[in-house]
């Protein structure tokens, strides 16, 4: 594994490569993690695929080039965020990939879906946060009372937590998305990042007509997989466009909202190859 960055207008982007295989697959991490998320690929999958795992927007080592609160405040559009990987893919000459997300990295996948379809192998997502991010995200990302709500909340020692006791209570997460969001709000600077990550994304919301027309038209192969034990982006949530989807395949396994595991690249490999 190798770890370089893109220098774009919009962010300096911090990445890593791995895997020496014909296929580019742009990797896209849940909320928390960074862009090694997926290197448990490699052993199993580094003869197929060259990976692409991206620190996303306040994460790691991945920096916009204007913080300005204005500017998070008014969020990237769809357009933006796919110009950004769109001229890296230029840069390293890759004409068509395969992309791979996992939870709040779905947004940034179902995006690329959306805008470029006739640049896209295979569309493999894993707990994805997209189909149905939930009341509570969209209130606090998207209404102007609540992101004000939670701007204040950042910017308090103990308004975070205690915000995040309160819908834990109310069973709005469950505890293990309870125990991830947790670690994330220790300090001033990573509840910063709570904040402008949930903000500075609200543009993205899921088109679904526009997802599915898209990965009908161009006959793009599509896994979707989840825990049978995760609480808020169960199998359920996607169920009605999965149905619509020609060559759509579904994955429910014993698991919980940690599906990228040890398990994920035997699963992975076995529905990549039984098409």
């Amino acid at each position: 594994m190798t770890n370089h960055y893109f220098n774009h207008p919009i962010a300096l982007l911090h990445y890593y490569k791995f895997g020496n295989g014909p296929t580019a697959m742009l990797c896209f991490h849940g909320y928390g993690m960074h862009g090694k998320q997926f290197k448990i690929l490699e052993e199993h999958l580094d003869t197929d695929y060259t990976f692409y795992g991206f620190d996303l927007f306040f994460h790691e080592a991945t920096k916009l080039k204007n913080e300005d609160l204005d500017l998070i405040k008014k969020g990237i559009s769809k357009q933006q965020l796919t110009k950004l990987f769109i001229d890296f893919c230029d840069e390293q000459q890759i004409q068509k990939f395969s992309v791979l997300s996992y939870s709040m990295g779905s947004h940034y996948a179902t995006t690329l879906v959306e805008e470029v379809p006739e640049r896209i192998l295979d569309f493999i997502t894993a707990a994805p946060s997209c189909f149905k991010p939930g009341w509570l995200v969209t209130f606090l990302s998207s209404k102007k009372l609540g992101n004000k709500a939670l701007e204040k909340l950042a910017l308090s020692d103990k308004g975070m937590l205690n915000l995040l006791k309160t819908i834990k209570k109310l069973r709005v997460i469950d505890d293990n998305i309870y125990e991830i969001l947790y670690k994330e709000i220790a300090t001033y600077e990573l509840r910063f990042a709570f904040y402008a990550c949930l903000t500075y994304l609200k543009q993205l919301k899921m088109n679904h007509q526009r997802f599915i027309e898209n990965l009908n038209q161009y006959q793009i192969k599509s896994i979707f997989i989840f825990g049978a034990r995760d609480k808020n982006y169960p199998a359920k949530i996607a169920e009605a466009a999965i149905k619509k989807i020609y060559l759509a395949k579904q994955e429910v396994l014993d698991a919980n909202h940690e599906l990228v595991n040890a398990q994920f690249p035997h699963h992975l490999k076995r529905l990549l190859y039984d098409y």
